[in-house]
């Protein structure tokens, strides 16, 4: 198993995407840091993957992305209050629950980003034009945006928008080549 301070990218260290978010942070200032660590190995490989495929060339593109949610093992999850879906989210990669399935069936791994000089469509924009991916979340061009790889590469956009009740939900669902259409012509 690799060690946290280990690269698993030219731009990246293991601790960069198991040592982010909000929830994690804040634990960790309060005294009660969560060993949020993947106990598998074909998590520390998609968190490579993931890190090669689409961090790396956004690193190379718009310049470092502000990491906001990363990998999430259960101990981390448990903190998360709300906005969460740990079964469909990658978040988890190849991470299994206590009694053997896997967290999430996707597999795969998920990282939620931000990128200050630019929208989040504008790096959706890019990530569907230039890149290999499975899922795309847009919450808003000023909220972070849901990047993830996967075995089944679905080139999927997921436009979501936040419910009355505070809830989020998917608005639209997108392949990638429609949703790039879609930009062009409202473009025009």
């Amino acid at each position: 198993m690799p060690r946290l301070d280990d690269p698993c990218s030219a731009h990246f260290h293991f601790r960069d995407l198991i040592e982010c978010g909000e929830t994690w942070h804040r634990l960790a200032a309060e005294g009660s840091p969560v060993a949020n660590l993947p106990q598998r190995p074909e998590t520390f490989h998609g968190i490579e993957t993931l890190c090669r495929q689409l961090l790396d060339p956004l690193v190379e593109h718009f310049g470092r992305p502000e990491l906001t949610y990363g990998f999430a093992s259960p101990q981390l999850t448990r903190h998360i209050r709300r906005g969460i879906a740990p079964q469909l989210d990658q978040h988890a990669g190849h991470e299994r629950r206590k009694n053997g399935p896997f967290i999430c069936d996707r597999l795969g791994q998920a990282v939620d980003l931000r990128v200050p000089t630019v929208t989040a469509s504008e790096v959706a924009r890019h990530v569907v034009t230039h890149l290999d991916f499975d899922r795309i979340y847009l919450y808003g061009d000023d909220r972070p945006l849901h990047l993830s790889v996967g075995p089944e590469r679905n080139r999927v956009i997921i436009e979501m928008t936040t419910r009355s009740d505070g809830r989020r939900a998917p608005r639209k669902t997108w392949k990638a080549s429609h949703w790039v259409a879609s930009l062009k012509r409202s473009a025009t």
